[in-house]
């Protein structure tokens, strides 16, 4: 496993991240504590996590991840071993249970979901704390057009970044990033830091996987370069799309078909199973299998810092984690572009 430096945090991590939002949903807290045991015996020391998780998120089982790693956490020696992310939750009034449908990023609902986390986590410290996603109008999980007509009130950003600097200078947190972010937010983010003092981000977590390569045309790549914030790549297999066993079974057992269609539809586009076929094709034409081809290509991508992986057995976790040091032959690639360009980003 190698390692790398989130943004300006000095924070160390693996290049492949654990994602745990399965713990609590289809993983007991046994099965979690397998995970994290095995992926921390494969050389992976960053976790991430969030509030809001498990999926498919509901009152009866949120924070069930968070207490899942924090029992895992409390086993002697664990917590120094690793890196620890987390998200917080942003506006949306249908999760009613989470902080009562009023969760945003101003200072009362940032110190209420740090401190919740904290408990949960059994931790005195988070190390990486995020926004899952924007306070303001964004297209974002699945919308990709921006639309005005639909502005809302928000938090400011430099309120928030205030906010989050209180719970640094109190250790509770040690460096900030955001999510399912744009360029307008990034910049503005490492703007109102320079301009008011305030932390720094040192990282975005956004969907990057074979169908959804909208990171490198909506000028991310170059933003993120230049300010020197570190991708956390999350769904590099497209909840399961690209490892091919919906190409072999469309009932396969899965996220898919596991959750409601209608929780996360980008990943059910026709275009997304007519490239996830093609995706397929091409890694067994090669002698590999289309997870491993999908997983390399993620994680060669000379921007990708991290990429968060899930999995539901320790089989696919270890198919994942192997995948890692896969060199995809310059024809191979070649070939992949060329499926991309004849139809980009079926699922943004």
């Amino acid at each position: 496993m190698e390692y790398t430096t989130l943004g300006t945090s000095g924070l160390k991590v693996s290049k492949v991240c654990l994602g745990t939002m399965t713990f609590g949903e289809q993983n007991s807290e046994a099965d979690a504590h397998r995970q994290l045991d095995y992926a921390l015996g494969r050389g992976i020391n960053f976790i991430d996590t969030a509030e809001m998780y498990p999926v498919m998120p509901g009152p009866h089982t949120q924070g069930d991840t968070e207490r899942y790693i924090g029992t895992w956490l409390k086993k002697p020696g664990n917590r120094a071993r690793v890196v620890l992310a987390t998200k917080a939750a942003g506006p949306n009034p249908n999760m009613v249970w989470i902080r009562g449908g009023k969760q945003n990023f101003d200072e009362a609902n940032l110190r209420a979901a740090v401190e919740a986390s904290l408990k949960r986590l059994q931790t005195d410290h988070i190390d990486l704390y995020q926004l899952h996603w924007p306070s303001r109008n964004v297209p974002i999980f699945g919308a990709s057009v921006f639309d005005p007509a639909k502005e809302r009130a928000s938090v400011a950003i430099e309120d928030t970044l205030a906010a989050l600097g209180k719970l640094v200078d109190e250790g509770k947190i040690g460096h900030v990033g955001v999510s399912n972010e744009t360029s307008w937010g990034v910049s503005e983010f490492v703007k109102q830091a320079e301009l008011q003092g305030l932390p720094r981000i040192a990282t975005i977590q956004n969907l990057y996987n074979l169908t959804a390569r909208h990171y490198e045309t909506s000028l991310l790549d170059e933003t993120c370069y230049r300010e020197n914030v570190s991708l956390m790549a999350y769904s590099p297999l497209a909840f399961g799309q690209l490892s091919g066993k919906y190409v072999d079974n469309p009932k396969a057992h899965g996220r898919l078909t596991v959750l409601p269609v209608n929780w996360s539809p980008r990943y059910v586009r026709p275009g997304v199973y007519a490239a996830a076929a093609r995706y397929a094709q091409l890694a067994r034409a090669a002698g590999m299998t289309p997870a491993r081809m999908a997983l390399a290509w993620c994680y060669t991508r000379w921007f990708v810092a991290s990429t968060i992986i899930g999995a539901t057995t320790i089989e696919q976790l270890k198919e994942n984690i192997d995948a890692y040091g896969t060199v995809l032959p310059p024809d191979l690639v070649a070939a992949i572009d060329a499926v991309h360009a004849q139809g980009p980003n079926p699922g943004q």
